[in-house]
């Protein structure tokens, strides 16, 4: 029973309570993001560590006059729940439904569209310069964690923070987490201040005390305080670095006790200036299973509340079958190394890691620094595998263009979660891969059909010399595709060369990468309409093969082509340019329009883009102008 959180429906209906109240309703909110959660899928671990967090800022600060920007945003369903959205946790991360993510259109209390690491202080820096400009005298809070405070752009807008009059505050949440573990020097330099709080939250205590003497308690405290002063910066490691930005450190603070939460941002508030807080939290507080394996309920699928088991068992995924090829390929070449930027788990490579620790880099939320780095390496002879998600290669453009491609380097992109992924919606669609790494010369780019063509890609691409990119989805993987019931073998892998899986006179279909499976149910679907499909797995979408495909169309005149990227600069950009000077040829491209495509299942996605097999197959037939072929079964003459 939520008796306080059914109060709460905006900010203002917060601030009308008692402060002894609010470890009552941060209890309150938990039970609601487990039960909630359990239902939808979404991100637990991170919500849970923030609550009295989130709580503290909505009940010092007045969003939206005060602006709250948050890093990367899966942290931000206390937020929403504060802020009147409550009702709608029901379709959290469905199609139509509430985002998981920060999105204005949602609400005012939304300030910014975050979905990728490290850019709140940037913003923030931004918007209070924006404030100052205009004489506006609110304040304005970024959250950023420690995992992504490793990312070079949250330094970069710390480097511009030195304002000394900017009304701006940020929340370090220090949960020793970004998805795995923190790692690198910044983890262990907070770790070292974290071992210090001791000494720091002394201050208080000994200034509480030594004011009760009469007479001399205030000088006594005044000389211990610049004694401590002047041993700072020898003793605590925290104004060496956050201070010579020009913030003032407040912290260590225990950032799940809302009275110390609350405490330190009426003292950041009352500063006018540029101000750090570091609250340590605890990623997953409160729920056992997601405070035993934070990991595994980061983001995670419905589950039973009871046990923490997900509710449907997940079939091995294209991450998992690219580490296990990767394990096996490491074992016959020792020049194979394995970079991941704080994702080892989602990119599949726990056991690589395990295995071949030497040989293993996870580098934190760096992944410009990822790319660089594995160049590097390259020109020493090593064969560096980056694994990625695509839209977080986005990130690291210019390495791969100047470091890694401008050089003719054998480094290989393994591009996890390309093209839909779903209930993370726009700022993690994974659509834009093809078309910034199709520009880019000396790049070679493929993606499998299948399980057993990832395996033989991964086997070409060590063999490869040069820069080579591998594209595949977040589904679950076939170890080989079928055709009316009956396995596919693949062909051996070679530069630049399509596969024709199926013959056919009257419509070519290329596709590329997971799609092939569907462009081969539509060709059979074809079939009751008395029309031969030629099926051409692309494989290569640089460099294409252009003499299959083309000559496939000179026979059927008929070409569409299938993709799960964006069509401008994909499969259908590269297939219209061989077309232009072909004669009397129909044509129809399927792929993703030029918007940014919203949450939801792929199959709802699909739906709405007319990439569903249905709509893909309806198409085919308007163009052909063949009339679609009857299922009603004649009735019988009585």
């Amino acid at each position: 029973m939520s008796f306080l959180l059914d109060k709460i429906n905006s900010p203002k209906d917060l601030k009308e309570l008692n402060i002894k109240e609010l470890p009552m309703l941060c209890a309150e909110i938990r039970e609601f993001l487990v039960d909630k959660v359990s239902k939808t899928g979404g991100h637990l671990a991170p919500n849970l560590g923030v609550v009295e967090l989130t709580v503290g800022l909505h009940y010092i600060f007045n969003s939206p006059d005060d602006k709250i920007v948050f890093d990367v945003g899966h942290q931000t369903y206390v937020h929403k729940i504060l802020t009147g959205r409550k009702d709608q946790f029901d379709t959290l991360r469905q199609f139509n439904g509430l985002s998981g993510f920060p999105k204005p259109y949602e609400s005012e209390h939304d300030l910014y569209n975050s979905g990728h690491s490290s850019t709140s202080i940037s913003a923030a820096v931004g918007i209070a310069t924006a404030n100052k400009l205009s004489g506006n005298p609110n304040y304005t809070i970024a959250i950023i964690g420690d995992g992504a405070l490793t990312g070079g752009l949250a330094f970069e807008g710390m480097n511009n923070c030195n304002v000394s009059d900017l009304n701006l505050i940020v929340v370090l949440n220090d949960n020793q987490m970004s998805i795995s573990k923190s790692v690198g020097g910044l983890s262990n330099y907070l770790n070292k201040i974290r071992s210090t709080a001791v000494y720091t939250n002394s201050k208080r205590d000994i200034k509480s005390i030594l004011k009760k003497i009469p007479l001399i308690g205030n000088p006594i405290f005044k000389l211990i305080l610049n004694i401590k002063n002047s041993i700072k910066h020898v003793i605590i490691p925290s104004s060496v670095l956050f201070e010579q930005f020009g913030f003032t450190y407040l912290g260590p603070i225990d950032g799940n006790n809302i009275d110390s939460v609350t405490d330190y941002l009426e003292r950041a508030k009352a500063l006018n200036k540029p101000v750090l807080v570091h609250m340590v939290t605890k990623k997953g507080k409160g729920y056992k299973f997601a405070e035993e394996n934070p990991n595994k309920f980061h983001g995670i699928g419905a589950f039973n509340k009871e046990t923490g088991e997900l509710l449907k068992s997940s079939s091995e995924s294209y991450s998992k079958k690219f580490g296990d090829v990767l394990v096996k390929e490491a074992a016959k070449n020792e020049k194979i190394v394995a970079i991941t930027a704080a994702m080892p788990d989602g990119v599949g490579l726990s056991e690589y890691k395990k295995i071949y620790q030497d040989r293993f880099y996870d580098v934190g939320i760096a992944e410009q620094h990822a790319v660089t780095f594995a160049s590097g390496l390259a020109t020493q002879g090593y064969i560096p595998f980056v694994a990625i998600y695509s839209t977080f290669l986005q990130r690291a453009y210019d390495q791969i263009m100047h470091d890694v491609a401008l050089q003719n380097l054998h480094v290989i992109f393994a591009i996890d979660r390309a093209g839909i992924v779903g209930a993370d919606g726009e700022t993690h669609q994974g659509l834009l891969d093809e078309s910034f790494l199709l520009s880019i010369p000396n790049m070679t780019l493929l993606a499998p059909k299948d399980g057993s063509e990832l395996e033989a890609m991964i086997k070409f691409a060590i063999k490869h010399n040069g820069p080579i990119a591998i594209r595949y989805p977040r589904d679950s993987y076939v170890e080989d595709i079928k055709d009316d019931n009956k396995t596919m073998a693949s062909k051996p892998i070679e530069l630049g060369k399509a596969e024709v899986l199926k013959q056919g006179k009257d419509l070519t279909i290329v596709a590329y990468g997971n799609v092939v499976s569907k462009a081969l149910e539509v060709a059979n679907m074809l079939k009751k309409n008395k029309l031969s499909a030629e099926v051409i797995n692309a494989r290569f979408l640089k460099p294409i093969d252009k003499d299959t495909i083309v000559n496939s169309i000179n026979k059927t005149k008929n070409v569409i082509t299938i993709e799960d990227a964006y069509l401008i600069g994909g499969l259908g950009s590269q297939v219209q340019g061989l077309i232009t000077r072909m004669n009397d040829v129909k044509s129809f491209f399927f792929g993703y329009p030029d918007k940014y495509i919203k949450h939801g299942t792929r199959e709802e996605l699909e739906k709405v883009f007319y990439l569903d097999k249905f709509s893909i197959y309806n198409k085919v037939l308007k163009m052909m102008n063949v009339k679609k072929a009857s299922n009603r079964k004649r009735r019988k003459k009585q």
